[in-house]
This record gives structure tokens, sequence and C-alpha cells, in this order.
């Protein structure tokens, strides 16, 4: 069988967007069963050197719905500002990436392969093949906010486990 672009991105990004809106509704689920209030882990950090949950989840978002409209665009940079987001819109932009992932087709994700794109810094740039960026770039750096993501909150109480991280595999039927 051999594996396309789509199933190793898109497919991949599914199952990790799917399992940060799981740990994003645990930790809303902990927070109000608790008597905390969800904004306050909004701000929440790991350490004080590491940006916060805000940060994190829009970096999810950033690193697969976003990757893949670098790649048709043929640019990637660093992910925009927020503002003061809320719990329930952290909650939102997963949904909208989960939601635009899964508008893509195998069809027109396949064809950005050889594609060139730059992932570009105001100072620096870094020339890519679009399936080269998503698989040695974006993918990791979307596990690395999804795994913050799990972190900040289980850090917080959240009743999470490796099962919520992994979320959806495809397994054999």
């Amino acid at each position: 069988m051999a594996i396309s672009l789509y199933d190793v991105s898109v497919t991949s990004f599914l199952q990790v967007v799917g399992s940060v809106e799981t740990i994003l509704a645990r930790g809303l689920a902990h927070a109000q069963d608790n008597a905390i209030d969800p904004e306050s882990l909004v701000s929440a950090r790991l350490t004080h050197d590491m940006l916060p949950l805000a940060f994190q989840v829009l970096s999810v978002v950033h690193h697969s719905i976003d990757a893949i409209e670098g790649c048709k665009a043929g640019v990637f940079g660093v992910p925009g500002a927020v503002g003061q987001p809320t719990y329930a819109d952290l909650q939102k932009m997963v949904a909208n990436a989960k939601a635009g992932l899964q508008a893509l087709t195998a069809d027109e994700v396949n064809a950005l392969e050889g594609k060139k794109m730059v992932f570009r810094m105001p100072n620096f740039e870094i020339p890519f093949t679009a399936e080269g960026f998503l698989m040695s770039f974006s993918l990791p750096n979307l596990h690395f906010h999804a795994t913050t993501t799990y972190d900040i909150l289980r850090a917080n109480g959240a009743p999470l486990g490796k099962r919520d991280y992994l979320g959806a595999m495809r397994i054999a039927a």
C-alpha cells in the first residue's frame, strides 16, 4: 500500500487536533467540576519561560490547517496574534481547524507534493518542499504544542491520560 501526502499529513493532523479538542473539553469539565475559573487556564504555563496555553493551542491550529494553507501559498511564517482569547475561543479555534482539515480532499493535498515553499521569519528563510515542510517541521511542532497543551492542563489537575493524547487511532477493522 502506498502512503500519500494526504495520509501522512491531514490524517495525522486530524488525529492530533481531535485529541486536543478532547483534552480541552476534559480540561473545561475539570475546571467546572472543581470551581476553577477556566479563564485562568488560558494563561497557565508549565514554567515561567514557556508560552501559555493560549499560544500552545494557537500553535496546534497553526501547524495543522495553517500549514496546509502555507504549502498552498508557498510561504509559512509565525502565527499571528490572537489577542486575549477565552477558553471557549480556544475550543472554537480547534473546532474550526478540525473542520478545515476535514474539508480538504486527498487530491488537493497530494497535488502539493514537490511544491516549493518557504518558512519565513523576519531575518531568515528556510526553503522546503511541501512534503519536507509538513513532515519535518509542522508535524513535530504540532506534536510539541499538543503535548504542551496536555501537560499544562494535566499540571492543573485535569484527569488526562495517554489515551486522551493518542486520540482516534487508525485501527484495523
